[in-house]
């Protein structure tokens, strides 16, 4: 009873103040320091832009017009009518409008800066459901290395002092009639954040049609599409290179501070600022860098325990006895033709190739199997965890449940309402059974890509088989001897050049077909238009190596009874097993790739970047030939229209979900794969982070309560990997054939000879005999030892799974998703926001009648698509005009 007065009392005296600290302020960073100048305002110098709309027309339109009479005679006019429509519903829903005009050459650029008034926030800020603070919280934010470090005494090299870090909130949803609960309510200019304004302006431009809404002529994003705006975007907050003239760090931009403390190449072993980044761009892009630190961070133990492997099988290399065995042999043991043109050859040519073997197959591998798959699982309960503590902290925790509303694009097209069964609201809903038929149809395009894809896949085989043969004809002698080898690797450039080409075109078509589908939130558009480039990125990219590890040589037949496919001898592994052809294919497609993306990441962004700024260069006027050495300052508008345009974080977090089923379902194969992928990633934090902070322009704020569906198929792979490991190391790899035999015969020696068997007599022509991979008699029949083999394979494999996924099992029960610590918070939350918006103290007079009168109006006319309020001018609204709601 004690204990419970006592948290009575605490909540008492805690609840929320009425802003006892003026000072600290909610919203926009430039209000919280004396920053630089603030630039991103209209030509009154006052109020804010808040997004600006871009289109380029030709000043010669007669001369254009005669080039374009055959293709487009009435788009230009069509373009010019929908472009009027929609500035014309823009400003009818109350945005302030200025236009600027640019002559750049032949082309003129017209650039439309937009602005919403108080009243128009606040409405979109309740019906978005925007979150607003209540309370700072105090609670210091470190993270485990820090408590680590700190209580072993040791200096923490990762940690770095990032100035104006943004401050945490208790807060709730936003609503108009208890203003006054709210933190910072005083200052309307900065109540609402910077990304906040730009998710309402957002709402409002992706809902506002400009032409027949069956046709689905609505929104800002088919506009763009068309071609009828050329860009819609907000601004960045300023430039991002630190000024010239020393400057106190408090004063600089948000930019700024995340390019000094984040983009540069230096902060590659700092921690990331995920709060500033999170406050800059959003929930969705910081979440994205979260993980990809979370899991990078987590590679490093992979990396040093993977190359401790790689280090024992050199050892293997030098000490093995079968190595040895194999590499004296001399002419002891003659092999049968690898094609039915090759000749015969002897095993002692395959030294070094062997040896290179031991490297990936070895007992090591076992124990790195096991461990990469308990560190899969452990790795993904942790990232919960985390991903808990950063969605709470960022009021993102019930996101998808009960605060994500519907896409703008769906609710413009939607054909009908319908009541939200949680929050009561009236939604725009589309009927399910017309999208079950769009989404059937979706899957019969998967299918058809997927086969595609195999189809692809026999031309590799049949390619490699036939280059060998080629090959073996050309009698040059350094070719026969590396014929093999050669077609191997050609045969997994070739792959991953189809991989690449076949990736960008179903993209493409997933794309269409998931917005044909009308799916209601963005999680869920974003979650079918993922799983279905998944489905077919998963077999474009594991197809090959599942085939060289599972299926190659495995259906050969033995000599005199080989079987074919179109005629052709089916395809062997090479003389030293399938296991180094499948590491072989694993850092080609891994890497190769891995090196495409950094260097398309890296070098592509500043080529379209130079080329964009190139185009849209000023004709030079006659002042700045007199004066060569000046540049004319770039508004902020068309330097940010000089930037490229944000792609978003598909294809980021596609190539990290790859890497990592290629350093968990095949790592049995290359221990050094979660090494490459940990150099790989310190370079893809840095590039991801110059692209957003330097390359691209700002974004528009996303809200996500985790990385979505990407967790799921994290876990799918995680699974998978403990199977494909266990029939890796069961079938594909040496070490069961080895711990057999040394369990047998007690020693090592005589290991070749036992995994060699004898061609029939009927097969052999010039030689008396010769030897073929296998265990089988002198008529071609599996002897006893094969089917003791096949048995302890087959244990093995069932062990070897149930042991791992037990374990897994007891870590999952064993680490809880969400701290003890989150869900007190959370309901602390809960109860603060209840007491807040419960609590019936009455607002001024003043703010009351003013809200009441804007807001009530814009809802008594039915359902609105946005609230419309002629303004003529921003700096002399007409108040008659101020309220005008349409439909």
């Amino acid at each position: 009873m004690m204990k419970r007065k006592k948290n009575l009392i605490e909540d008492n005296t805690t609840l929320i103040a009425l802003s006892d600290h003026p000072e600290q302020t909610y919203g926009s960073i430039e209000t919280c320091v004396a920053t630089q100048e603030n630039k991103n305002v209209f030509s009154d110098g006052v109020t804010r832009i808040d997004f600006v709309l871009v289109w380029e027309e030709s000043v010669n339109p007669l001369k254009s017009a005669e080039s374009d009479e055959v293709s487009s005679g009435s788009s230009r006019d069509t373009h010019r009518k929908w472009r009027t429509e929609f500035l014309s519903r823009l400003q009818t829903a109350g945005l302030y409008q200025e236009t600027k005009e640019v002559v750049q050459g032949k082309t003129k650029t017209t650039y439309v800066l937009l602005s919403a008034p108080w009243h128009v926030l606040c409405y979109y800020a309740e019906e978005i459901s925007l979150r607003v603070p209540l309370q700072v919280v105090t609670t210091p934010i470190s993270n485990w290395s820090e408590k680590i470090l700190e209580k072993l005494h040791i200096p923490n090299i990762m940690a770095q002092d990032v100035p104006n870090l943004p401050p945490d909130y208790y807060t709730c949803q936003f609503r108009s009639n208890k203003l006054e609960r709210f933190l910072g309510h005083e200052n309307k200019d900065t109540f609402f954040k910077t990304t906040q304004r730009h998710q309402i302006l957002y709402e409002i431009l992706a809902r506002t049609p400009y032409g027949s809404l069956k046709r689905g002529e609505v929104g800002i994003g088919r506009l763009v599409s068309e071609r009828v705006l050329t860009a819609a975007f907000p601004l960045h907050e300023g430039p991002f290179e630190m000024p010239k003239t020393p400057i106190d760090p408090q004063s600089l931009n948000m930019r700024q501070i995340l390019h000094h403390c984040w983009a540069r190449w230096a902060c590659w072993r700092k921690y990331q600022p995920l709060d500033h980044i999170r406050e800059y761009f959003g929930e969705k892009i910081a979440l994205y860098f979260a993980w990809l630190g979370f899991y990078t961070g987590w590679l490093l133990p992979a990396a040093v325990v993977g190359f401790i492997i790689f280090l024992f099988g050199i050892w293997l290399m030098v000490t093995d006895v079968a190595a040895e065995e194999l590499c004296t042999s001399g002419d002891a043991f003659v092999m049968c033709p690898l094609c039915n043109i090759c000749s015969y050859w002897k095993l002692s040519s395959i030294c070094y190739t062997y040896k290179a073997g031991l490297l990936f197959d070895n007992g090591g591998t076992v124990f790195f199997s096991i461990f990469m798959s308990l560190w899969a699982v452990t790795f993904l309960e942790y990232w919960k965890r985390t991903s808990s503590i950063l969605s709470h902290r960022w009021d993102c925790s019930e996101f998808e449940e009960i605060e994500e509303r519907p896409r703008p694009e769906f609710t413009a097209l939607a054909p009908m309402m319908v009541r939200n069964p949680i929050t009561g609201a009236e939604e725009p809903y589309f009927p399910e059974t017309q999208r079950l038929s769009r989404t059937l149809t979706g899957n019969m395009v998967v299918i058809l890509m997927i086969a595609i894809v195999l189809i692809f896949l026999i031309a590799i085989i049949l390619y490699r088989t036939i280059l060998s043969i080629i090959i073996y004809r050309s009698q040059n002698a350094f070719f026969i001897f590396s014929a093999g080898r050669i077609a191997s690797l050609t045969g997994s450039m070739l792959n991953l050049l189809v991989i690449l080409l076949l990736s960008r075109l179903y993209t493409y078509l997933a794309k269409i077909m998931t917005r044909w589908e009308m799916h209601r939130t963005q999680t869920k558009y974003e979650d079918a238009f993922i799983l279905k480039v998944f489905i077919f990125q998963f077999v474009n990219f594991y197809s090959s190596p599942v085939y060289i590890a599972f299926f190659k040589g495995r259906f050969v037949g033995y000599p005199g009874n080989y079987n074919t496919l179109l005629g052709i001898r089916n395809e062997d592994c090479g003389a030293s097993g399938c296991l180094i052809e499948l590491a072989q294919e694993l850092l080609v497609i891994m890497v190769g790739k891995q090196v495409i993306s950094n260097i398309q990441e890296f070098v592509l962004p500043k080529l379209k970047t130079w080329w964009h700024r190139r185009k849209l260069k000023p004709a030079p006027s006659q002042e700045v030939i007199d004066e060569p050495d000046s540049k004319p300052e770039l508004s902020p508008w068309e330097a940010n229209y000089q930037l490229l345009v944000c792609e978003g974080l598909f294809d980021e977090y596609l190539e990290m979900v790859l890497q990592f089923g290629f350093i968990t379902i095949f790592v049995a194969a290359c221990p050094l794969a979660p090494l490459f992928a940990l150099i790989n990633n310190w370079v893809e934090v840095r590039l991801d982070a110059q692209k957003f902070v330097c390359e691209y322009r700002r974004p528009v704020v996303e809200r996500a309560q985790d990385i979505g569906i990407w967790l799921t198929i994290l876990k799918f792979i995680s699974y998978l990997a403990v199977i494909s490991n266990a029939f890796l190391i069961a079938f594909t790899s040496d070490f069961l054939p080895r711990l057999f035999y040394r369990y047998t015969t007690g020693s090592m020696s005589g290991y070749v000879n036992f995994m060699l068997s004898v061609a029939p007599a009927n097969f052999t022509q010039s030689y008396k005999t010769c030897r073929y991979r296998g265990l089988r008699d002198d008529k071609g029949q599996p002897t006893q030892d094969y089917y003791n083999l096949l048995a302890i394979r087959l244990s093995f494999v069932i062990i070897f799974e149930h042991v791992v996924l037990l374990i897994g099992r007891i870590i999952d029960w064993m680490v809880p998703d969400i701290p003890e610590e989150v869900e007190i918070k959370i309901k602390r939350e809960h109860y603060m926001a209840k007491e807040a918006l419960a609590e019936n103290q009455s607002l001024s007079r003043t703010v009351l009648e003013e809200m009441e009168r804007q807001i009530s109006e814009l809802r008594n006319r039915g359902r609105p698509q946005s609230p419309m309020n002629n303004i003529s001018s921003p700096s002399s609204p007409s108040p008659e005009h101020e309220d005008k709601p349409t439909v």
